[in-house]
């Protein structure tokens, strides 16, 4: 199944690890780096124009270490991801 993550962008739910509020996550400066290096690295996808609220780590096959920083909140995208 796909998960929608806003602006016309979907990801299999299989290839996410995890689903993460950025207001509560970019607290810590590991996290923080860890999405700086992400970014570096092109492996982070920012999905549309508004304000980022979350991000998804993917870490399967070819979207394995992928985040994908997204306009929806993380509670939403879990609830999509459960529901299908």
């Amino acid at each position: 199944m796909y998960v929608y993550l806003g602006q016309d962008s979907f990801i299999k739910s299989r290839d996410i690890v995890g689903i993460f509020d950025l207001d509560n996550t970019t607290v810590s400066k590991i996290t923080r780096e860890a999405l700086s290096k992400s970014e570096k690295n092109g492996r982070a996808v920012t999905v549309g124009f508004e304000l980022p609220k979350s991000f998804v780590l993917c870490g399967k096959k070819k979207e394995a270490g992928r985040i994908y920083i997204s306009p929806v909140s993380a509670a939403t995208i879990a609830k999509r991801a459960v529901s299908g």
